[in-house]
């Protein structure tokens, strides 16, 4: 009798050895052959957006390294529900992936209320591919020369002065409430629909300070028609590292969009880790580095663990950022 069991042991650990042997070979033969086909990359936002800009650069080099096409697909719409439904039902092989920056995990969920999709439940972090500092700018008329004249002028003048954004819970303007309550500043807001608009705003005087993205600020720097007092990033930017961080003076203060990959939940870790890996490697490419520059963006390639711990720090910054603001949701 215990012969008998012992040789059902042997049994049993056997079969469980053969079948780990077999998944390992699955999944290195999975990765031998990956990719396969294809490649789509589902953009949040249309032709021309941040994070299309960013898929389009990386896809050029992605495409040359991986030896299959990597195609661009613009989805946008429904606060990224069009997307997240567009991911969803294509295969989990890792052949398709979502590209979008951080608002749609950060402010979306707190702002819109019954979204169809669940960051933790529906999706999978694969790379952070870049991010793009947001700058604070003055008129001239304001008549402060660096952030902390800025700041004592609004300390000595409090609710004098006004701020434009690209509109309510935008980033734009949910870094400066951030801004705000960290420094204990008294701003007026006055939203506008996109930078678009808010952008002549501010060239125009009619407000008198707002943050927005570099290339659609560096003319009129030049031009000396506004001027840069500080950027909403951890680090100072490479593009102008004589402007200094507002977590100079807020330890911990990030509020810079992030733009990456995502892949649907229950893609096979071994094709998120070659993917990942790729986009790091493409992300160190001198030519790649000086495009993104040009559009005002960062390179970053950090991998699956080191996005997702990003982004869980952008929903908690976003929720109190939200809150400062008494934004409602919708």
């Amino acid at each position: 009798m215990n012969k008998r069991k012992t040789l059902s042991k042997v049994g049993t650990l056997l079969g469980l050895w053969m079948m780990g042997v077999s998944t390992l070979m699955n999944q290195a033969q999975a990765q031998a052959t990956y990719p396969s086909k294809p490649i789509r990359l589902i953009i949040t936002n249309p032709a021309g957006g941040l994070p299309d800009t960013v898929a389009r650069l990386f896809a050029q080099r992605l495409t040359e390294r991986l030896g299959q096409p990597v195609v661009v697909d613009n989805k946008p719409g429904a606060n990224g529900v069009v997307a997240a439904q567009a991911l969803a039902t294509a295969p989990a092989d890792g052949h398709t992936f979502m590209v979008t920056d951080g608002s749609m995990f950060s402010i979306n969920p707190v702002i819109y209320k019954n979204l169809s999709y669940d960051y933790k439940r529906d999706f999978v972090p694969v790379a952070l591919a870049a991010r793009a500092s947001l700058y604070l700018a003055v008129h001239p008329k304001v008549g402060v020369s660096n952030l902390q004249e800025f700041i004592a002028l609004v300390k000595a003048k409090p609710g004098s002065l006004n701020y434009g954004s690209s509109g309510v819970g935008s980033t734009h303007h949910l870094t400066m409430e951030a801004m705000k309550s960290g420094l204990g500043l008294d701003l007026k807001h006055i939203p506008f629909k996109g930078t678009g608009q808010s952008v002549p705003a501010l060239v125009g005087g009619q407000v008198d300070v707002l943050f927005s993205a570099l290339p659609s600020l560096a003319g009129f720097v030049k031009s000396g028609q506004i001027k840069l007092l500080a950027n909403n990033s951890a680090q100072r930017s490479s593009q102008e590292p004589q402007v200094p961080t507002i977590a100079e003076l807020i330890p911990g203060f990030d509020f810079s969009p992030t733009i990456g990959f995502f892949a649907a939940s229950g893609t096979p870790a071994n094709v998120i880790e070659r993917f990942s890996a790729e986009v790091a490697r493409v992300a160190k490419l001198p030519e790649l580095i000086q495009a993104l520059n040009t559009a005002g963006v960062d390179a970053v390639g950090a991998g699956p663990a080191d996005y997702g711990r990003a982004i869980q720090s952008e929903i908690d910054r976003m929720a109190k950022a939200i809150a400062a603001a008494q934004i409602k949701s919708e």
